[in-house]
């Protein structure tokens, strides 16, 4: 008889087996992760104490200046902030903690010198001439800069010259060409793709339309550009003959012999450089210079490191009741939820907020922007104006102050401007696209219902605005209202300069000057930097010797930056920007302004990057 079958315990044994497998890797996964949870919190944590207490500067350090750019406003590297020890070399600093940083640096007996390395600089020319006169300050006290590039560019060049030692690399170059504007004409595009731009402008120099309208330069905009171009190469030129003690004739000879592209025993030739040398054979050089034995032994000091040590200026800026509060004003005037950067109703509020302020006496409104939204260039104008009532405010030109940047300086105190600032250009204008013909090729079409014969120019209803031509009386209408704009510009900047309306019309018209000619036009107060604009507030304002300065936070970390958004339209906008590359935004917003219709504008032309 058979025996009945019985389970076999086989499976039972395979079960047991998976089950005490899988939670012995979920135990694992779950140790693991607190480990690297608690290894991570220790690593942060060691970052944050380790970036609250101040570098300690060793006996014969050297600061290393390490810039491919500078601006007003920064957002840190939150990581690389994070771990002990990371290399702060290329941390971002705002120009204001580079110039003090300079000044520091000046001041500390353990630091013998700066070793200058900017291949590849692409800060802004106002900018870049503050530093050079901070270089120049420093290198007054006796210290040396050494410079070193493995190919300096024209900008570059400009701020290293002031170095007492120009280094260039065996196959390297020096690009002293001179100075180019290639404006992009997109007219023929556009209408090849079946969309016409309906311009509305004031200001016979108001350029920023062209691209959309003409094939080239129109005469007027040929020649504003023109006079800045040459303006610029003449500061720069002058200001390198100095330093180098070579003549100006002999430097714009040498640009239009096109020498830049000879080999580099040229420079030498032409004392544009000291010598020839290898990166790795320069530190040798700086080693030998302050008494390391050898590179490796050369104590190093970045701008970064410096941030969190006293300023010299501070000693002699004590009282907390009697302050200048810097506020920076940077970026393309308008309120665009697509981007996380720029001048938004925010500064109209924080102007505001500081009639209230009772330690604050004087405000300086630094100004870096070519302009944008005519309607918030007004609001901003506004609280510069009533707060100007109660106390002194002077406005500090940086890179760029023009449009809608000039609109909101012209009711400050004073002005005060770079030589190289631009600034200026008073006008305004609006483009609106007419994608009829793209319309009617890709078989797309509007019909519109409406109760009044102009309620189809609502903003709130965009594709009439694009797919339909304006009638001629529509037209009229918009361009009364950008003729509207521009006098209610000419008055704002009258009242503020105290100038008549006709004379600010015909320095007006769109046209771009240089902080130089703008003085002399009485656009401008002084010529100065940052520091000349604070010493003119104080003054003004009446405040004692010992006044105390705010300049705020101008640098953020990532991470405080993504959560001070107060929307989530602006928290989506810094998360995306921080991922996309400076030439990933541009087109952005070049398609943006292209084809989205953003009202009364005054600002420089979209893809507008200062020299």
């Amino acid at each position: 008889m058979d025996e009945p079958l019985l389970p076999s315990r086989k499976p039972l044994g395979f079960w047991k087996t998976v089950l005490a497998t899988f939670v012995g890797g979920l135990a694992a996964s779950i140790a693991t992760s607190v480990i690297a949870f608690f290894f991570f919190l220790m690593i942060l944590i060691g970052g944050i104490l380790s970036q609250s207490a101040p570098k300690k500067i060793e006996a014969n350090s050297v600061l290393k200046i390490n810039l491919s750019s500078i601006s007003e406003l920064v957002t840190t590297d939150d990581w690389m902030s994070f771990l002990p020890g990371g290399d702060k070399e290329d941390q971002a600093v705002s120009l204001t903690q580079a110039l003090s940083a300079i000044r520091k640096a000046k001041a500390n007996d353990h630091i013998r010198g700066i070793y200058l390395n900017l291949d590849m600089y692409s800060g802004g020319m106002a900018s870049t001439a503050d530093l050079r006169a901070a270089l120049q300050d420093f290198r007054s006290s006796g210290k040396f800069i050494i410079a070193y590039a493995d190919s300096y560019d024209q900008k570059a060049y400009y701020l290293s010259s002031v170095a007492d030692q120009v280094i260039l690399n065996p196959e390297g170059s020096v690009g002293l060409v001179g100075l180019a504007s290639s404006p992009i004409f997109y007219h023929q595009a556009l209408e090849k793709l079946g969309v016409k731009a309906q311009v509305f402008k004031v200001g016979t120099y108001k350029g920023a339309v062209e691209p959309f309208i003409l094939d080239k330069l129109s005469e007027p905009n040929r020649e504003q550009i023109s006079v800045y171009l040459s303006g610029l190469w003449d500061f720069i030129l002058k200001e390198v003959s100095t330093s180098r003690s070579i003549p100006v004739d002999s430097l714009r000879s040498f640009a239009e012999q096109g020498l830049a592209f000879s080999e580099a025993q040229t420079f030498v030739r032409h004392r544009l450089v000291d010598t020839l040398a290898y990166r790795l054979d320069v530190e040798g050089l700086i080693a030998h210079r302050v008494g390391a034995a050898s590179p490796k032994d050369l104590h190093v000091v970045t701008l970064a490191d410096l941030r969190d040590l006293p300023d010299p200026l501070d000693a002699s800026r004590s009282s907390q009741d009697n302050q200048v509060t810097v506020v920076y004003a940077e970026g393309e005037i308008g309120d665009n939820p697509m981007s996380s950067e720029g001048i938004t109703q925010e500064l109209a509020q924080r102007l505001r907020e500081l009639r209230e302020d009772d330690k604050t006496k004087a405000i300086v409104l630094r100004i870096n922007s070519p302009g944008g939204s005519a309607f918030l260039s007004e609001q901003i104008w506004h609280e510069v104006y009533e707060l100007r009532k109660n106390r002194t405010i002077v406005v500090s030109m940086g890179d760029v102050a023009a449009s809608g940047g000039y609109y909101i300086a012209s009711a400050a105190d004073a002005v005060v401007a770079s030589p190289v600032t631009l600034t200026g250009s008073i006008g305004i204008f609006g483009i609106i696209p007419n994608a009829t013909e793209l319309a009617n090729k890709i078989g797309l079409n509007v019909d519109v219902v409406k109760t009044s014969p102009y309620a189809d120019m609502s903003v709130s209803s965009p594709l009439a605005f694009v797919l339909r031509p304006l009638t001629e009386d529509k037209q009229l209408l918009i361009q009364r209202q950008v003729e509207r704009g521009y006098k209610t510009f000419l008055s704002r900047v009258s009242t503020g300069r105290d100038m008549p309306v006709a004379l600010v019309d015909s320095i007006g018209q769109g046209r771009v000057w240089l902080g130089t000619k703008a003085k002399e036009l009485g656009l401008v107060d002084e010529l100065g930097g940052l520091e000349d604009a604070i010493r003119l507030a104080a003054r003004l304002a009446g405040l004692p010797k010992d006044y105390g300065v705010n300049y705020g936070t101008t640098s953020r970390s990532f991470i405080d930056q993504l959560f001070a958004s107060k929307s989530s339209d602006r928290f989506t906008a810094r998360l995306r920007d921080f991922f996309m590359s400076d030439e990933e935004k541009k087109i952005r917003e070049f398609l943006r302004q292209s084809y989205q219709y953003s009202g009364i504008q005054a600002r420089l032309p979209y893809e507008y990057a200062p020299y």
